[in-house]
């Protein structure tokens, strides 16, 4: 992967890489608690067809650990800046979990920005009891500690079977995590937590591709649908046999279907809107 650079917007400079020269601009957005090489896997598949922001969100990373309150309004206006600064004028827009939520309120606010969007593992139309548990999580989280946390939720977001398999990366994610700041972290979930754009998705107009895993508990398969069956021309792909971390597990899988959509002459009839099982 590239270098990192970095870029001053506001209090809170980001650290950030571009990767690949192909023709196609691609911004993606990392989860909460994560870091930039998170898109690392996809990276590597598509750099030969996109150009490739990825950056660390305020908090995360090599970011700024700014203090405070976080809206989503600050991750958006954050995420057009760093694109202006790298000359992306109309880009692809992927976002994974709270990267999503991101993605959302960017491409609603600015549509002219955005040319094709995708939604990994991410949320939209909670009902009541999946607010309340995520909300019960944000609880525990603000008045714990981001290990315990941690600890709690990596069956949620990883198969068994790969935790075993991939014991040293298993470490490296824990060590990363360990690295996070507490109120930085918390600042960002109760994002994740707060926010919801249900509502408001029928208004994207851009092709948008949604996707998420078949055992993901927390962004899990109903929400997807919702923001297939909302969003005008949608693709769905449920992914059996995986949990939240999809960028993690399956970078082939996400980076195949990423690269299929997103290619230029790629474009799903806006009338004949398409749902899907993808196995690999």
């Amino acid at each position: 992967m590239a270098a990192s650079r970095h870029f001053t917007v506001g209090p809170v400079t980001l650290n950030y890489r571009l990767d690949g020269r192909g023709p196609e601009p691609l911004v993606c957005v990392h989860g909460v608690g994560s870091y930039l090489e998170a898109w690392s896997g996809v990276v590597e598949r598509l750099a030969d067809r996109f150009t490739i922001l990825t950056f660390d969100l305020r908090g995360h990373g090599g970011s700024t650990r700014i203090k405070g309150r976080y809206e989503i309004d600050d991750f958006v206006g954050e995420t057009l800046a760093l694109a202006d600064h790298v000359g992306f004028d109309r880009f692809n827009l992927a976002g994974f979990s709270l990267g999503g939520l991101i993605a959302q309120r960017l491409t609603l606010n600015h549509p002219e920005r955005v040319k094709r969007l995708v939604l990994l593992s991410t949320v939209a139309g909670r009902n009541p009891e999946e607010r309340r548990r995520v909300l019960d999580r944000l609880a525990a989280l603000q008045a714990g500690q981001p290990g315990s946390h941690y600890d709690a939720s990596l069956s949620r977001w990883l198969t068994e079977g790969f935790q075993e398999r991939n014991p040293d990366l298993i470490q490296v994610l824990r060590r990363r995590n360990a690295e996070n700041d507490p109120d930085c972290y918390a600042a960002a979930y109760r994002v994740l937590a707060e926010t919801d754009f249900g509502g408001f998705l029928d208004q994207i107009r851009c092709p948008t591709l949604v996707a998420t895993g078949e055992e993901d508990i927390g962004s899990n398969p109903r929400m997807a649908r919702t923001m297939h069956d909302s969003i005008p021309g949608s693709e769905l792909h449920i992914l059996p046999g995986l949990r939240h971390s999809i960028l993690i597990e399956a970078p082939d899988a996400v980076a195949g279907l990423m690269g299929r959509f997103l290619t230029p002459a790629h474009l799903p009839p806006a009338d004949h809107p398409k749902e899907t099982a993808s196995h690999g």
